[in-house]
């Protein structure tokens, strides 16, 4: 750790001494930042990242979350808004009465689901994906370390 200087404290500094415990990274040049304060100039340990886009296991990976995604999206888009739509459009058909209470209300209530349903089969789709990421960095470390 480079030496300590002493100087006089600005009002409300909490660190008046240059290279304190409490600096998040020595100043100076002489000692090298921690490696999440690198930038990506810095940062040597960087992967090919053109190189990984082009390969067929990552494009694979991108298309199969485009294919769960943009569906999923549309449809929810579809399903919320097709309750006032509905309202708006079909009011003699939202005030049917089922169990006592009228369409629109249930309709309003299945959203909840329906929102819930979209997100647990997105939490198991992002498991395959999840572990396809893993394949291609365990794949990245291993070509680095072959260097």
């Amino acid at each position: 750790m480079p030496p300590k200087m002493h100087m006089e404290p600005e009002p409300g500094d909490q660190t008046p001494e240059v290279g304190a415990a409490t600096d998040v990274a020595p100043l100076g040049r002489g000692t090298s930042k921690p490696a999440h304060e690198l930038t990506a100039d810095e940062d040597r340990d960087v992967a090919d990242w053109d190189g990984v886009a082009a390969t067929e296991e990552f494009r694979g990976l991108l298309a199969s979350k485009r294919r769960f995604i943009v569906p999923a999206t549309v449809f929810f888009v579809v399903y919320y808004f097709a309750l006032p739509v509905l309202v708006g459009y079909a009011p003699e058909w939202m005030d049917t009465r089922v169990l006592g209470v009228n369409l629109a209300y249930l309709f309003a209530l299945s959203q909840f689901f329906m929102a819930w349903a979209v997100a647990a089969a997105y939490v198991r789709a992002a498991g395959g994906w999840d572990e396809t990421a893993r394949r291609i960095i365990e794949r990245l470390s291993f070509k680095g370390k072959e260097k």
